[in-house]
C-alpha cells in the first residue's frame, strides 16, 4: 500500500483466510458458558447469485466431496436434512436474490458443520468463485429461543454477531450483539468496524 492510499484513506484488502472457521467450536464453548447459546446444527454459506454450467458443476463438486466425508466418518446428519433426501448441501435463495449453500447437521457437530462450511467455500474459490463469496455463518440459540448467528465475512477474515428479533419486522437484537461481541472477543477476529455488521435477514437456519 502506497503513501497516497494512507493519505486519501484507503486500507489494503484482507486476503480471505478460511482456517478462521475453525475457531468456531472454542467460541461456541465460550458463549455457551457466558450467554447460554448452543448450536443448532445449521451453518450457510452465502455468495452473489451465479448462473450457468460452471456452477452447477462447482455445486455438484462440493456435494460429492461432502458426501464423501460424511461416509469415510459416518457422520450422521439432522433429521430435516435426512428428511430432504440426505443432501449434504442444499441450495436456496432468500427473498433478497442472494444464494445459500446450506450443511444441517445435528447440534453437537458443529466441528463437523464448520469442516462442512470451510469445503464449500473451498470449491467455490479454487473453481473461480471467489469473487462472489460473501460470508459464512453458524446458527445458535438459547433457552428463551432467541436466536443469533456467528457469521464470517469472507473477504475481510473477520467475525460478527447477527441476532434477528421474532416477527414480520426485520428488527435486531443490538444489545445481544454488543454482549456477545464482548464475549467472544479472545476467541474469534471480531469486526470492529459495526458498519460492516451487515444484517442477513432470511439466511437459512434463522
Amino acid at each position: 500500500m502506497g503513501l497516497l492510499d494512507i493519505l486519501l484513506g484507503r486500507t489494503k484488502p484482507v486476503a480471505p483466510d478460511l482456517d478462521q472457521l475453525f475457531a468456531l467450536p472454542s467460541a461456541a464453548v465460550t458463549l455457551q458458558a457466558a450467554a447460554g447459546f448452543t448450536p443448532t446444527g445449521d451453518g450457510a454459506v452465502c455468495f452473489a447469485t451465479v448462473e450457468g454450467a460452471a456452477f452447477e458443476q462447482t455445486h455438484r463438486e462440493v456435494q460429492a466431496l461432502l458426501e464423501a466425508d460424511a461416509e469415510r466418518w459416518g457422520s450422521p446428519r439432522s433429521s430435516e436434512a435426512e428428511s430432504g433426501g440426505g443432501l449434504p448441501v442444499e441450495f436456496t435463495q432468500d427473498g433478497y436474490g442472494y444464494s445459500w449453500l446450506v450443511s444441517r447437521r445435528t447440534p453437537d457437530q458443529l466441528p463437523e458443520l464448520v469442516n462442512d462450511l470451510h469445503a464449500v467455500n473451498s470449491s467455490m474459490e479454487v473453481n473461480g468463485f471467489g469473487p462472489q463469496l460473501l460470508c459464512s455463518l453458524a446458527a445458535f440459540r438459547d433457552e428463551r429461543e432467541r436466536r443469533l448467528a456467528l457469521v464470517y465475512l469472507y473477504k475481510r477474515g473477520t467475525f460478527y454477531p447477527f441476532a434477528p428479533l421474532p416477527g414480520a419486522a426485520e428488527r435486531r437484537d443490538s444489545a445481544l450483539e454488543l454482549q456477545v461481541k464482548a464475549v467472544l472477543g479472545n476467541d474469534l477476529r471480531i469486526e470492529q468496524d459495526l458498519s460492516r455488521w451487515f444484517p442477513v435477514w432470511g439466511a437459512p437456519g434463522l
